[in-house]
């Protein structure tokens, strides 16, 4: 019965009908009353006090007042028309204005009834009135106005164009809540009695009912609880589960010989590998060796060495007779890598080779043939690699950089490059992740963190400046210049647009040329509309030290690696997020030379801009800026975690409901340790729950 009702198409419901229908379905994704009742409120109104007029104040949210309409008048002609109309009560008179549904208003506001006024109170020289207030007739029966805690729904235009507004979704809402309590429908639990017990949670039908019409505002929280808690549960079984099914199932290829690859290479690194680098390291030879099919996240700040990991896992796989590939997000992070590690493994007969987007027919055949002899040991490249005729003869690992780059069926792709076995996957990415989101993200995967950056590296100083300050900024950059270092100057991408971020680019360099003059100074510029060929040509130019300053948009984000680059100015640095922020310092203090990043920014910012310079320049630490982002940004804008499709929470929020992820993560990996298959009858409703979730799915969460 519960399960017929919920599945009831929404056409049925009283106040519904066609038009509106196709409507809800069309911009809430509303098609049955389970739908509407997990429509849930964005926020709650209390209505539970009628104020006078002669006791309003400018600083009050929203106001409910009961009086009586004196006087209703059309004023203006056209699109300039609005009605305005005189509201009392016994201790004064507030004017209403309406600007829209004019002529619907004029036949419903009625000179002489008594009425219920609610909005927000606007003051223009002293004298207060209440635009496009939400009007009802005042009656002692029990109707909306009597809810103390008014729900406010999210609607669009067109949703309120048919008359759905927040004010119509209640009167729905409490048209389909009527009749469960008429019906006594009770929804099925999802949750076991002990989970219930134990966290003190509601029941679904409580919770769902005080999401919608709540009793006080502790009923609110203990409500949105229960909800997130199954939410962030559900997840983690579901993670959790997939994590031991691979273990179970997926057979990983051995690495069983360290050899003379891996050793020579060890021997000859021209530097000391750090603590962390080690650790890691140790779990990936744990991993490989032992048939266990590896999937590890490697996540560590920008320059703490991720790719020296990378390479000797690579080379633990060519000791091992397997090939190895690196796939990055963009031709020059993927040339810098080909660059980096060909000059790494110079004097070891190791062979690699680059393939992008720009790489030539001749040479693209010349790479499929000796990847098919299994001549070539090492293919970096970017997307281009995850074309159906790439053939690898035999690949046994698989790095992924900058791994929020991609969609995960680019990634399944790449999995599938070994017919026999799926090679192992190592994912890094240089943004830090903070754990609440990690293990959420990537609770199927095991973690390794590289929390040491090399020794002999200084912290980046990092300075705010706003534009009157600028000089200051040219100031720094003639020091260092001086010094013989060279410099990054960074625009923001304004709105997407290409010619506009061009536009924004190039008004900067003539600022830059006008101070820094040729012959003395000498200025390389990199953005969105040149060609391959001359980005590479230009970022070359700055590489090999010919130019002392490269103006740049954030093409440079990531993969260019300078260690003479002394200086990162961001300029409109309040247009950037902070992990975004923090990934264009970490092209600057590569080397053993202090380092500087300067933030340039209007005179007018936000309180979050603010947060994000103070962050920046308080901190050099990406875990700790990672966790300042969760909580300014929220979990669904960090790192592109919409896309896949983790994120579709109804009410959680990872930034906020850390401490119900824990619990619900820890409760979620006891059941599974008891009762893998959820065959216990306690756990029969979680077991129906799981299965709704996965079934029509592409299950792409296993892979990495």
């Amino acid at each position: 019965m519960p399960t017929q009702f919920l599945a009831q198409p929404i056409d049925y419901l009283r106040g519904v009908g066609e038009q509106r229908a196709t409507i809800l379905k069309k911009d809430a994704g509303i098609f049955t009353y389970g739908d509407l009742l997990y429509y849930f409120p964005y926020k709650y109104i209390d209505k539970s006090v009628i104020h006078t007029i002669v006791s309003l104040t400018p600083d009050m949210p929203y106001v409910q007042l009961r009086g009586k309409i004196t006087s209703v008048q059309v004023l203006g002609t056209a699109r300039a028309q609005r009605m305005v109309a005189t509201f009392a009560d016994a201790s004064g008179v507030i004017e209403l204005t309406w600007f829209q549904s004019i002529n619907y208003l004029k036949q419903s506001i009625n000179v002489g009834n008594e009425y219920i006024a609610f909005g927000k109170i606007t003051d223009y020289k002293g004298k207060y009135s209440i635009v496009h207030p939400e009007m009802e007739l005042y009656t002692p029966a029990i109707t909306l106005q009597q809810i103390p805690l008014y729900p406010a729904y999210n609607t669009t235009e067109k949703m309120k164009n048919r008359g759905l507004d927040s004010k119509a979704i209640s009167k729905l809402m409490l048209a389909l809540v009527t009749l469960i309590k008429q019906q006594q429908i009770i929804f099925p639990e999802t949750l076991s009695p002990a989970i219930l017990e134990q966290y003190r949670l509601m029941s679904a039908t409580d919770a769902i009912i005080q999401l919608h019409f709540p009793s006080t505002n502790a009923t609110i929280i203990n409500a949105q609880n229960r909800i997130k808690f199954e939410e962030l549960f559900f997840l983690q079984l579901k993670l959790i589960k997939l994590k031991k099914l691979n273990q179970q199932n997926i057979r990983g290829h051995v690495f069983s010989i360290v050899g003379a690859y891996f050793n020579e290479f060890y021997k000859q690194i021209p530097f000391t590998l750090t603590g962390a680098q080690k650790r890691v390291l140790k779990e990936i030879r744990n991993d490989v060796g032992t048939g266990k099919h590896m999937n590890r996240l490697i996540q560590g700040d920008v320059g703490s060495g991720k790719t020296i990991v990378a390479l000797m896992s690579m080379l633990l796989a060519i000791d091992n007779t397997y090939q190895a590939c690196l796939m990055a997000p963009t031709e020059i992070l993927a040339t810098q890598h080909y660059h980096g590690i060909t000059e790494l493994l110079k004097g070891l007969p190791v062979t690699v080779k680059l393939l992008t987007g720009s790489t030539k027919a001749k040479e693209r055949r010349f790479i499929h043939a000796q990847l098919l002899s299994g001549e070539l040991n090492i293919l970096i490249g970017t997307h281009a690699l995850i074309e159906d005729v790439v053939q690898f003869k035999n690949l046994g690992i698989a790095i992924i950089d900058e791994q929020h780059r991609f969609g995960v069926e680019q990634r399944f792709k790449l999995w599938k490059k070994n017919s026999v076995a799926p090679p192992h996957v190592i994912v890094m990415t240089a943004t830090p992740i903070p754990r609440t989101l990690a293990m959420t993200l990537y609770g199927d995967l095991d973690i390794s963190t590289i929390d040491e950056l090399p020794a002999g590296r200084k912290p980046i100083k990092t300075i705010h400046y706003t534009e009157n300050k600028r000089l200051m900024a040219y100031g720094l950059m003639r020091e260092q210049i001086a010094l013989g270092r060279q410099v990054y100057v960074v625009y923001p991408l304004i709105d997407e647009s290409e010619t506009l971020d061009f536009q924004n680019l190039m008004q900067g360099f003539d600022n830059i040329v006008s101070y820094f003059p040729e012959p003395q100074y000498r200025v390389s510029v990199v953005h969105g509309q040149m060609s391959a060929v001359n980005k590479e040509a230009s970022m070359q130019q700055f590489v090999k030290g010919n130019t002392h300053i490269m103006i740049a948009t954030t093409v440079i984000e990531v993969g260019v690696n300078v260690p003479n680059a002394s200086v990162m100015v961001i300029e409109s640095a309040e247009r950037f997020g902070l992990s975004q922020l923090h990934q264009l310092r970490g092209r600057v203090g590569r080397g053993a030379d202090q380092s500087y990043c300067t933030l340039i920014t209007g005179f007018k910012l936000s309180a979050d801009s603010k947060m994000r310079m103070s962050t920046m320049c308080e901190t050099n630490d990406g875990f700790k800026i990672s966790e300042v982002d969760l909580k300014l940004r929220g979990a669904g804008d960090i790192h592109g975690t919409q896309q896949s499709g983790i994120m579709n929470f109804k009410l959680a929020d990872l930034a906020k409901d850390q401490q119900i992820l824990i619990a619900a993560r820890n409760t979620a990996i006891d059941i599974m340790n008891d009762d893998p298959n959820l065959n216990l009858p306690q756990h029969a409703g979680m077991k129906a729950e799981l299965h709704k979730i996965e079934t029509g799915k592409t299950n792409w969460s296993r892979i990495s």
